[in-house]
Order: C-alpha cells, then sequence, then structure tokens
C-alpha cells in the first residue's frame, strides 16, 4: 500500500496512534498499529489496533461493544504519528471513563476554561443533582412555562439590541439567549449533536434571483 511508504514505523513495525473524538474533538486515547491493524482499520471503517502487551491484534469494541468508527486518518508531519478522528458508540477507556485521560496532572487556573458541552453537562447535573441556590436548578423545578417565558424575553431583548446595532448589548443578549435554550434542550433531551447533525443535515445553496419579466 502506497500509504505505508509515507509512514515511518519502528523497529518493532508500529507506529503511534492519536484516538479523537470528531464532535468534541477530545483526546481518547493512545495505541498502537502496525500494516496489517492500519489495513483492518481502513477495510472495517472501525480501529484496529495492535496491543504491545499481548503481542496481537485488537479491535476497540470487539468485546466491550465501544466501537469507534472512523471519520479521517491523518499522519503528521514526520510521518510518525497518526491522528484518527472517530464516531464513538460509547467510552473510549477501560475504566468505563469518557477518555483514557483524565488524571490532571497540571491545570493553569489563569487561563478561562469554558465550552459549550461543558455548560450543558453542567446543567444536566443541575436538573439531575439539584443544587439550592442554583438559578439553573430554579428552571428546572419551574418547568418548561418559566423556561419558555425566559428564551421569550432574552429574544426580544437581542432584537432590541441588534436594532440598536450596538454590538457589546447583542453579545450580552445573545449569551442570555443561548442559555436559556440550553435548558430548554436538557429539559426537552435535546443535545447539542442533535443540533449538530440537523445544521449537518441542511444544504444552503446560493441562487441568483430571476428577475421577474416586466409587464407590458
Amino acid at each position: 500500500m502506497e500509504l505505508f511508504n509515507k509512514l515511518k514505523f519502528d523497529e518493532k513495525g508500529l507506529i503511534p496512534v492519536i484516538v479523537q473524538d470528531f464532535h468534541t474533538k477530545k483526546v481518547l486515547m493512545l495505541a498502537y498499529m502496525n500494516e496489517e491493524s492500519i489495513e483492518i482499520s481502513l477495510k472495517e471503517k472501525k480501529t484496529c489496533f495492535f496491543s504491545r502487551s499481548r503481542n496481537e491484534l485488537w479491535r476497540k469494541g470487539e468485546s466491550s461493544g465501544n466501537y469507534q468508527q472512523i471519520v479521517s486518518i491523518d499522519a503528521d508531519c514526520d510521518g510518525d504519528t497518526l491522528l484518527i478522528e472517530v464516531i464513538k458508540d460509547g467510552p473510549a477507556c477501560h475504566t468505563g471513563a469518557d477518555s483514557c485521560f483524565f488524571e490532571n496532572v497540571f491545570s493553569d487556573d489563569e487561563v478561562p476554561k469554558f465550552s459549550i458541552a461543558a455548560l450543558y453537562e453542567m446543567m444536566e447535573g443541575r436538573k439531575t443533582t439539584p443544587q439550592e441556590g442554583s438559578y439553573t436548578t430554579y428552571l428546572f423545578e419551574k418547568g418548561m412555562d418559566k423556561i419558555l417565558k425566559k428564551i421569550g424575553e432574552e429574544c426580544t431583548e437581542t432584537v432590541i439590541a441588534g436594532a440598536k446595532n450596538d454590538k457589546q448589548e447583542a453579545i450580552y443578549e445573545i449569551s442570555d439567549l443561548t442559555y436559556h435554550v440550553l435548558v430548554m434542550m436538557v429539559e426537552m433531551g435535546i443535545s447539542i449533536q442533535d443540533i449538530k447533525d440537523e445544521l449537518a443535515s441542511r444544504r444552503i445553496v446560493d441562487h441568483k434571483v430571476k428577475q421577474e419579466p416586466i409587464s407590458q
């Protein structure tokens, strides 16, 4: 295979592989492949690795059911490491954790850490495990009518900010609106991936506006 001519395997015929979640971009695991496991992975479009401890091939999910559907495979600039993006059917780690990388060694607290996915997970936690004094918990306790009322209010305020062409105010109001929409999504069991899938399914094409003939 021509691909193998571009890759640099070690003295044991192995190459390290970084596996990344296609949707979240979270690093899931580090494993190794040889030529045979790469061929199997390409053919089946599911990850197949080489176990250095057992000295044999192993298909991810073969015993656990946590298969990894391959979306893309890229080699680094030196050709000695592979990056595979996957859509996973379950946890990547044998411990049951979503990722093998969950033991924090160092974090710089001065660097702000935020993601929509993390906010959504926090909201799910506030729903399943209510926390006294939490505004999010308060919304879930009040129910959908209250959540929808807040969304309506934030929609109006966002429109007003846009009409005023006030960028900073618009950012503030859009953030409020986004927050409350996420609360509604959690309440309804709509995931962020559901929204991504819907947007990805759409095909937006620009068409030239056809000029209607002028009636004489």
